[in-house]
């Protein structure tokens, strides 16, 4: 198996590294490929209620897609680079987007292009005071080609996403942090401590109840507020007949501590 992502189990959270260094992590084909099946296998694994992704190194989470490998798809047409290169990063930022597991990046350095589009996609983002961030494509001649069109506005509104999406500008962790892009920024040395603190916080709680949650924010941000309530409703309705609902609302009237992991599957 190829090594340009690396998979590491610390306890009930799984860190994911991107690994090629020497090309700032850049997104080659086979990193996508590779991202989708390790998730694969993470969303098996009950042992598992948490994914840390980062960049291997210290100067960049993900410098984006391949240039040289993607600039020799475009040239072979349109529609061979809309399969091997459009729709393969999308398939991998939208697994990243709907995971039933929360997903954390831990962006240590540049976020650029396709690197940005995964701290978008991801639901939850700390990043380090050195890292810088961009939407460069529009240097290249393209528009995102990973969902960045369609997050980044969600996520900042329209007017401040196209600045970044025309311009190509970069911009910092702390712009990142007031588009709404990360959640917290910290120094560099405490990125990924800080990002598995996150999980550790999220891990007090029932992970299937997590699952729900995450469900009903992905699929109702992309609908009206009717049809979201609906998409709450179910999630809820899901869970009540839970083991684990049932648990933490006896641990609430006995006021202890929930005991999540005894239960088993809900």
């Amino acid at each position: 198996m190829s090594n340009t992502v690396l998979l590491d189990r610390q306890g009930k959270t799984a860190l994911l590294t991107l690994n090629r260094p020497e090309r700032l992590n850049a997104l080659d084909y086979a990193t996508n490929d590779l991202i989708l099946q390790y998730l694969e296998e993470l969303e098996r694994d009950d042992a598992i209620h948490t994914v840390v992704i980062t960049g291997a190194g210290r100067r960049a989470f993900s410098a984006g897609g391949d240039i040289h490998e993607f600039s020799a798809t475009i040239a072979a047409g349109a529609d061979i680079a809309v399969r091997k290169f459009c729709r393969r990063g999308q398939a991998m930022t939208a697994r990243l987007e709907a995971f039933p597991k929360p997903v954390i990046a831990a962006v240590n350095g540049l976020a650029y292009g396709g690197g940005c589009e995964i701290a978008e996609a991801v639901h939850l983002a700390v990043a380090a005071d050195t890292a810088m961030f961009a939407k460069p494509e529009i240097n290249i001649g393209i528009p995102p080609t990973f969902g960045g069109t369609q997050r980044l506005p969600r996520l900042a509104g329209r007017k401040r996403a196209l600045e970044l999406l025309l311009t190509g500008d970069p911009f910092t962790a702390q712009r990142a942090f007031e588009l709404g892009l990360v959640n917290k920024v910290v120094p560099p040395e405490a990125v990924l401590d800080a990002a598995f603190e996150l999980a550790g916080r999220i891990q007090r709680h029932s992970r299937h109840a997590a699952a729900r949650i995450l469900t009903a924010v992905t699929r109702g941000l992309n609908t009206g507020i009717a049809e979201g309530l609906q998409i709450e409703q179910e999630q809820f309705a899901r869970m009540a007949v839970t083991r684990d609902t049932r648990e933490g609302l006896d641990a609430w009237i006995e006021r202890r501590i929930p005991d999540y992991d005894s239960n088993g599957t809900p």
